[in-house]
């Protein structure tokens, strides 16, 4: 799907942000956060962007600074950063009494689970595909050698190469603040229907990140859905069906 009809969201720092808004005066509004150098135009987001136009339900989609069509250099950014750029546009867009169903994907899992707090009182749901909080210290860091990390911290930038297209440019603020964003050594006190998708086969974020998710988060509707073939990704038919159905239950239940 391309980019074409999509807005622009001017952040308080004159970034420009990519989003998409569709059924505006639904009072049910599921915004998706999509991955670490990812867009808003992968398989998931259309997914779900279409089931919510069939059911006449609001959807947010959008691309953090640096990432697909949005403002900024990719390496200027960081876990606060974007998390600002979500908070920002989100807050702007659904004033009022809304109901919020937030879909984190990999790293916009964290940046989702980072505005709990701001949100609390209209967040109604939340769906985690291969949760990956804290990666930048847990996935990255620890398995980095001395020589990468000396790198790095000499604030040069270290391309670590991946199953995708291009290698992720690891920079030092990406990595420090980081640390300064750390969730899963505080309970979130939040009592809202909670689903986790973890891929068996996810060869590049481990089933225990959703396992420690599901721990922090006090609430008593809660699951983790382990998909025995599933990669990182979990964007086949498949996957994407069984992640709408459960969109469809969590939806019908806070209507």
């Amino acid at each position: 799907m391309s980019y074409k009809s999509r807005k622009y969201f001017s952040t308080s720092g004159k970034t420009k942000i990519k989003y998409l808004f569709l059924n505006k005066k639904s009072q049910i509004i599921v915004v998706f956060f999509h991955g670490f150098m990812s867009d808003m135009i992968g398989k998931k987001p259309n997914a779900i962007q279409k089931f919510c136009r069939k059911k006449k339900i609001g959807f947010i989609k959008f691309e953090y600074s640096g990432h697909g069509k949005s403002s900024g250099k990719f390496t200027d950014g960081n876990i606060s950063k974007w998390t600002n750029d979500a908070k920002q546009l989100i807050k702007t867009k659904t004033k009022g009494k809304k109901k919020l169903i937030f879909i984190g994907s990999s790293m916009g899992s964290w940046i989702a689970l980072n505005l709990f707090k701001n949100f609390h009182s209209k967040i109604k749901g939340f769906i985690g595909i291969a949760s990956a909080p804290e990666f930048t210290e847990e996935i990255m860091w620890k398995n980095f050698s001395k020589k990468i990390k000396k790198n790095i911290l000499k604030n040069k930038i270290y391309y670590l190469n991946n199953d995708y297209e291009e290698p992720y440019p690891i920079t030092k603020s990406l990595i420090m603040n980081g640390r300064k964003n750390k969730i899963l050594n505080k309970k979130i006190n939040i009592k809202i229907p909670v689903i986790l998708f973890h891929g068996l086969k996810d060869k590049i974020v481990p089933l225990k990140f959703s396992k420690k998710i599901f721990k922090l988060l006090k609430t008593q509707n809660k699951k983790i859905i382990k998909i025995k073939d599933g990669d990182h990704s979990l964007s086949r038919k498949k996957d994407l069906r069984r992640i709408c159905f459960e969109l469809r239950k969590m939806t019908t239940n806070i209507a």
